[in-house]
């Protein structure tokens, strides 16, 4: 439910924080204290000590992932069908003042070039080679963004 349609939205400052915090807070409640033989009394765990002990990826990475997995299923389609149509689209409006909103292909090409370097976009093409793509960036953790 967390991650659902995470694929095509965009992800603030403010949204990490806060996934972070909830994915920390969930964590703890999962595992709950340990035993300090220091202090001889019950603690509970760290950020460090958590991602040191769970495996698995944060859920940003899995957001991350998720929208490149998109990208590449989007990017193989054929150019007559409108979800690469509206991809593509540019509407022309004029923006509002102050910083520009990060837009969805600006957060898709910052992945990409996290996880592949320069010559990312050439591997969408074959379908085998994306998921080696992808599948080497998550084993690897290049898009993980560790809990403070």
């Amino acid at each position: 439910m967390l991650t659902y349609a995470s694929e095509t939205g965009t992800l603030t400052e403010r949204d990490r924080k806060q996934l972070n915090i909830f994915e920390s807070k969930v964590y703890r409640r999962i595992l709950g204290p340990v035993d300090d033989n220091v202090k001889e009394n019950r603690r509970i765990l760290t950020n460090k000590e958590i991602y040191a002990s769970i495996k698995k990826p944060t859920m940003i990475e899995t957001v991350r992932l998720n929208r490149l997995r998109w990208f590449g299923h989007v990017q193989r389609m054929e150019e007559s069908i409108n979800t690469k149509w509206v991809l593509r689209m540019n509407l022309g409006t004029v923006r509002l003042r102050g910083r520009p909103r990060n837009r969805w292909q600006d957060e898709v090409r910052d992945d990409g070039r996290i996880v592949g370097g320069e010559g990312w976009q050439e591997k969408v093409r074959t379908r085998e080679e994306w998921k080696n793509f992808l599948r080497a960036a998550r084993n690897l953790r290049i898009l993980h963004t560790p809990m403070e």
